[in-house]
């Protein structure tokens, strides 16, 4: 195995790349911060392009880590792991391989699943590295999936905008479209259809789709109209950067609150959104339940510790709403500011 470990790399404590012939391992693991407590983030499995869309990829999604866990007012640092390669298509002995690249790290930095990953994926590494959370603690009471703590996350922040917005303390009557019936878009939806929401649901798995459409008597859209559905409460929850300049004027819709992980191409589309009377609620403040659900496994939260600070991201959400109201800002601009607060007078490490 060939391991390059670039530390310090601009704003990134660690960039780590690694190559293994024998097992096929193709992996890049950013540690962004440990400012507050050891990084924190998920291994994405995905066929990029290149080794540099890659490297773009977990940059990106290290930083949003760290904020996350600091807007979460969490004591864990942001970190991210990519994969490059088909998930379906994995050679043998590769977890044991990524396992000694986390092991390289030294304790700097814990996994978990992410796109392309499951929980059956990171039990099969735990068995070769205890860097790795997500998965079953039975001690803890958990069953090793963080998914619906992302979903439950986002559905608190959908309510606090909701009511901020209409004064109605639930969803029930409002009408969401989830872009992508996944792990968590999945369960986001049935969240809502039990709450009492109207749903639109769309996927590139058109079978995918129609299920949960059944489970949930959404209306299913094509993936192409998905962003331009005429709703109260637009979800992206597949990859990132949905949201562009050039898209921002089709959108219809008074919300964008979703699951995935930097749904804006740029921070300047915030502004763009803003100009168009559409609320945005960042990624890394809607979607950090799946992040407190694993960081939580470092000192075995009871479950109802959990799902009380879970649900506090819909408190937060107001706060950030309160603060911006009328005074001309956007949510990304005043969530940023929260997280680096924190960040701010935490002692290098």
């Amino acid at each position: 195995m060939r391991i390059v470990d670039d530390a310090a790399v601009g704003p990134y404590e660690r960039v780590v790349h690694a190559v293994d012939e024998e097992s096929g391992l193709r992996a890049v693991v950013a540690v962004h911060s440990t400012a507050l407590g050891p990084a924190v983030g998920g291994t994405r499995f995905h066929p990029y392009a290149s080794e540099a869309s890659a490297v773009v990829d977990v940059l990106r999604l290290a930083e949003g880590m760290t904020l996350k866990a600091a807007a979460a007012g969490l004591a864990l640092g942001g970190g991210k792991a990519v994969i490059v390669g088909d998930p379906r298509r994995r050679g043998p002995g590769l977890w044991r391989a990524y396992a000694r690249v986390l092991d390289h790290l030294g304790g700097a930095y814990y996994t978990a699943e992410d796109v392309g990953t499951t929980v059956a994926d990171m039990a099969a590494l735990r068995a070769h590295t205890p860097q790795v959370l997500g998965v079953s603690e039975p001690g803890c009471g958990w069953d090793g999936d963080p998914s619906p703590f992302t979903a439950r996350g986002v559905a608190a922040a959908m309510r606090a905008a909701w009511e901020a917005d209409t004064g109605r303390p639930t969803l029930e009557g409002a009408l969401v479209t989830v872009q992508g019936a996944g792990k968590v878009g999945g369960t986001l939806a049935r969240r809502l259809a039990a709450e009492g929401a109207r749903l639109r649901v769309s996927d590139l798995d058109v079978g995918r789709a129609a299920a949960l459409a059944a489970l949930t008597g959404a209306e299913v859209v094509a993936p192409a109209a998905a962003l331009e559905a005429d709703c109260d409460i637009l979800a992206p929850c597949a990859l990132g950067g949905v949201l562009t300049p050039a898209g921002v004027a089709g959108l219809r819709c008074r919300w964008v609150i979703g699951a995935a992980n930097n749904q804006l191409s740029d921070d300047a589309v915030a502004g763009l959104l803003a100009e168009r009377g559409i609320g945005y609620v960042p990624d890394f403040v809607a979607n950090a339940g799946g992040l407190i659900r694993v960081g939580a496994q470092l000192d075995c939260w009871e479950p109802v510790r959990v799902t009380e600070a879970v649900d506090r991201i819909g408190e937060t959400v107001a706060e950030l709403i309160d603060a911006v109201d009328g005074g001309g800002d956007t949510l990304l601009a005043a969530a940023r500011r929260r997280a680096l607060a924190r960040l701010a007078p935490a002692p290098a490490r």
